[in-house]
């Protein structure tokens, strides 16, 4: 599985930004999608998951009810819709892919492939 990320870029604290990452190489709806992010000198967190249909989502507490994840099946693409951005929302955010398409997963560890990281800095 090859994953495209794309999106991110420069954003006032409050404002919204939707990154985007396109996969290619797996049938879509076999796989189970997730975003991470890093910010500087700390490690990779977990940010977002989805299962292959949509309908099952989690997050991390510190984006909930601000960040959305969602999946167009039909184009290959996960979404990560983010708002009321926050200065410590700042960091490169990973999209990952795993083989098993069932269940939201939080656990890096569980993920196979991995994009690039698209970066989001969020200024005040």
């Amino acid at each position: 599985v090859q994953l495209q990320a794309s999106g991110g870029g420069l954003v006032q604290a409050g404002g919204s930004l939707r990154l985007s990452c396109a996969a290619s190489g797996r049938t879509f709806s076999t796989i189970g999608m997730g975003w991470f992010r890093q910010a500087p000198g700390k490690e990779r967190e977990f940010v977002a998951a989805v299962n292959w249909s949509g309908l099952v989502t989690t997050y991390a507490e510190s984006v909930n009810g601000r960040f959305s994840i969602s999946r167009d099946n039909a184009k290959n693409t996960v979404f990560l819709q983010m708002n009321s951005l926050k200065l410590e929302d700042t960091a490169i955010y990973f999209c990952a892919a795993r083989d098993q398409r069932s269940g939201a997963v939080r656990v890096d560890s569980e993920y196979a492939y991995w994009g690039q990281g698209t970066l989001v800095t969020v200024s005040s």
